[in-house]
């Protein structure tokens, strides 16, 4: 397993949820590009991985792409916490 070289960036608040999701499912980033691919959403192998690291910005269209391939919620994916 490579380790990460560059710090965690600020960009967006899901990269490190979609990486230990993608992980935990046994996905590979491969894997996880071509399931966007599928869905019309067209990223690169770079693009994910400056995702997943926080220096890239996430559009809405990825979020939602993301959170039905990882299958969990896009709320999980944003870390908000339900206060009902």
């Amino acid at each position: 397993m490579r380790l990460r070289k560059q710090a965690l960036g600020s960009r967006n608040l899901i990269g490190i949820k979609v990486e230990e999701t993608r992980k935990r499912r046994g996905m590979k980033q491969k894997e996880l590009l071509a399931q966007l691919q599928v869905r019309g959403v067209d990223m690169n192998a770079s693009g994910l991985s400056k995702l997943e690291g926080q220096i890239r910005y996430v559009t809405d269209i990825e979020l939602v792409a993301l959170s039905e391939i990882l299958e969990v919620s896009v709320d999980y994916l944003l870390g908000v916490e339900s206060r009902r």
